[in-house]
């Protein structure tokens, strides 16, 4: 595979067929196994997340940018059967994949937090970045209600380019992503082109049941507490969606973990600080 900057979407686009899912992924690169996972917003997918690190990340790792069920060309998932960490063992599993490096963005963060806490196994390095915590916020509303979500949540009731502005204008704190009318299209076109996955998201946002059911990811603590794999915590200090609280809660319930605070940085550390991002990214996995 080759890992130039010319890497294109297409030219990295595959399938896995796990036991449960049809997912597709996009994978560049040689090396020790690096999966990333995307947040939940609609339109959202590995690629879209992703797009700016892959071909850096990729000339040290085998890169996987996985859509999870629900999301971008994979399989859709129902209300009540969208268990990410389900899907994401039965990916490694078709992969043929023992042990990973692990980045998860928001609802991905609380997908490789979960699955590291119960598959300690699998996981080489976990870095979890603009990631929910397990517990409750004191300095900010619930992570379900904040400045950045409710836009978010808007857009899959009415995927709109107008919409979608707004959403990546909460999510982002750098003005020229905020305002990029490109990305706001290309994610409203995304959504619209899955109408099942923005369907049976809209039947599970009242359960909270997006990526598997709340209350295990709430019951994580006695297990985080436990954790020795390597964590890099990443996070925008001016994140609106998931306030860095957050990343306090998660940094005081690992003791293996590390926090790497990034000021004027919104919900996008990977878009916005890209170049920074991918060199810590690397230098953490090839230090630990």
């Amino acid at each position: 595979m080759p890992t130039t900057e010319a890497l294109t979407e297409s030219a990295t686009s595959k399938y896995v067929q796990t036991t449960k899912w049809k997912l597709h992924y996009n994978e560049a690169g040689d090396g020790h196994p690096l999966i990333l996972l995307h947040g939940g917003g609609a339109g959202a997918s590995g690629w879209s997340n992703y797009s700016s690190n892959i071909a850096s990340l990729a000339r040290h790792y085998r890169v996987f940018a996985i859509d999870m069920p629900g999301w971008g060309k994979s399989d859709t998932a129902v209300p009540g059967d969208r268990d990410h960490v389900e899907a994401l063992e039965l990916a490694l599993d078709a992969l043929e994949l023992d042990q990973v490096a692990i980045v998860g963005n928001s609802l991905g963060g609380r997908t490789a937090l979960r699955f590291t806490a119960h598959h300690p196994e699998r996981v080489s390095h976990l870095i979890p970045m603009g990631a929910p915590a397990p517990g409750v916020n004191v300095l900010g509303p619930p992570n379900d209600k904040t400045e950045g979500i409710l836009p978010l949540v808007r857009t899959y009731f009415d995927p709109s380019p107008a919409n979608f502005q707004a959403m990546v204008g909460a999510l982002a704190h750098d003005p020229a992503l905020a305002e990029d009318a490109d990305l706001a299209r290309a994610r409203s076109e995304a959504a619209l082109a899955r109408p099942d996955h923005l369907e049976n998201m809209r039947l599970s946002l009242s359960s909270g049941d997006l990526n598997g059911p709340p209350q295990l990811f709430q019951a994580l603590p006695p297990l985080l507490a436990e954790l020795t794999v390597p964590t890099l915590i990443v996070q925008g200090r001016n994140d609106r969606a998931v306030h860095f609280e957050n990343a306090l809660r998660l940094l005081a319930m690992i003791p293996s973990a590390r926090l790497y605070l990034i000021n004027n940085c919104g919900h996008w550390a990977q878009m916005e600080h890209s170049e920074e991002f991918n060199r810590v990214v690397h230098e953490f996995i090839s230090a630990h």
